[in-house]
């Protein structure tokens, strides 16, 4: 899917009435099938931006185009189609507690089922080797039949990244994906889902403060400040200048390639912010 943000100013989902706006007047377009990561310092505004093209929060001015259609003027049926085939993975997953991990990863595919099969899969899981298939591609299998409540926060981060796996959206919108999870499973995670995304042709952005990931596995990359872009390059355009400038102020929040002194190597550069599990 094609996206194009033009000048769009929106507000975080929890802003309060009246409060600066999280993006302002961004201009930004992903090609189909595009991959890319966003990166910038806390409160930069990629969340927000990231619901934008959600379709999940509605620009105050400027647009967002979806596939050449304004998601805000087309009927509700249509409105709901277009959400359809796109996914939002958010940094904390909304996960019911009491739930099985099996039965949170398929909801995934909620909208691509009718009304009855959802409804069965809720006391039925009926694709239970797509589930285990996702979940293994974070190395989290072995929770399967596990209650959601049991798990510990990287294996809920995990377990919200599988049922991206399951959906058949042709849009993958994920926000921090690696924020409770370790170098190595990071390194995992990332794998698998730009690995999904190639395979069906998804576009897939992706808001990362793992800078050094976003360096290694994404051809391009976006730097957002202040809610505006700082700048739009390829990965290896982006300098140790570039970094710097735009963490400014917020330089603990990079993960070692600013922090160099001479060759700027992205690929060999190692975390010095640990996560835990």
């Amino acid at each position: 899917m094609k996206i194009d943000v033009r000048s769009a100013t929106g507000s975080h989902p929890a802003a309060r009435p009246g409060a600066q706006p999280a993006v302002s007047a961004l201009s930004l377009s992903v090609r189909a099938g595009e991959q890319l990561a966003i990166i910038g310092p806390s409160g930069a505004g990629k969340t927000t931006l990231l619901h934008l093209m959600a379709c999940a929060l509605k620009p105050s001015a400027g647009s967002v185009l979806i596939n050449g259609q304004n998601p805000w003027q087309l009927p509700r049926g249509a409105l709901r189609e277009l959400r359809g085939a796109l996914f939002l993975a958010p940094q904390v997953p909304p996960l019911p507690p009491r739930q099985r991990v099996v039965t949170t990863v398929l909801a995934g595919r909620l909208a691509h089922e009718s009304l009855w099969s959802s409804l069965r899969s809720l006391f039925y899981p009926v694709d239970i080797p797509r589930a285990e298939r996702a979940l293994a591609g974070f190395d989290v299998s072995d929770k399967l039949f596990d209650r959601v409540d049991r798990l510990s926060g990287g294996e809920r981060q995990r377990v919200g990244l599988a049922r991206v796996l399951v959906s058949e959206a042709a849009l993958l919108l994920v926000d921090e994906p690696l924020s409770a999870l370790d170098p190595t499973r990071s390194e995992l995670a990332i794998q698998t889902l730009t690995q999904a995304a190639r395979e069906r042709g998804a576009t897939l952005v992706t808001t990362l403060h793992h800078v050094e990931m976003a360096l290694t596995h994404f051809p391009r990359i976006v730097g957002m400040r202040a809610g505006a872009l700082a700048f739009d390059l390829p990965a290896a355009a982006v300098t140790q200048a570039h970094l710097q400038a735009l963490y400014a102020q917020h330089l603990h929040e990079l993960t070692g390639p600013a922090h160099a002194d001479d060759g700027f190597h992205p690929a060999a550069s190692t975390p010095v912010v640990m996560h835990c599990r």
